[in-house]
């Protein structure tokens, strides 16, 4: 382990907390990736205003992925965001790329949104649980704007 700049926290909740970061890592970075090929491929009615809120909501996905990164280094771990490792770990299965109607972009994105989520909201509680209470607050505000995007992406979906 590298050396921590986290005060008042011990090794073993270190250790949880590095782990459950790099998990949550895993699921933003895919998250940005798959607003990336939903922002590529998305044609149709509404298209350029849902093109450009992508955009936008790319980069504060990667807002996120940097806070938590650094995070883990702050509690003396590596954080990993390769490739393989994202593939391999992340909650989201495979983007489909057989869609290409903005309305079909819209649900599929809104969803993945809202299943990352939950497993932020998942590591809200096993944070404060470890009595980690500024990598809580970290999956907190993370929570905050993956549910603001997912209202933001998913009020583009045609109404029922």
């Amino acid at each position: 382990m590298r050396e921590r700049y986290a005060s008042g926290i011990d090794d073993a909740t270190a250790e949880k907390m590095i782990d459950l970061l790099n998990a949550n890592l895993a699921n933003v970075i895919d998250l940005t990736l798959d607003g990336k090929q939903c922002h590529w491929n998305l044609q149709g009615s509404g298209f350029i205003g849902v093109h450009q809120l992508l955009d936008d909501t790319a980069e504060r996905i990667r807002e996120v992925s940097d806070a938590i990164a650094e995070r883990i280094v702050i509690l003396g771990g590596m954080p990993n965001g390769l490739a393989r490792r994202v593939a391999k770990d992340s909650v989201l299965d495979d983007y489909p790329t057989n869609i290409t109607e903005v309305d079909d972009h819209v649900r599929e994105i809104t969803n993945r949104y809202k299943k990352v989520a939950v497993k932020l909201r998942e590591a809200i509680d096993a944070a404060g649980d470890a009595g980690d209470e500024d990598t809580a607050d970290l999956f907190t505000e993370a929570s905050r704007i993956v549910d603001k995007d997912a209202w933001f992406i998913g009020a583009n979906a045609p109404k029922k």
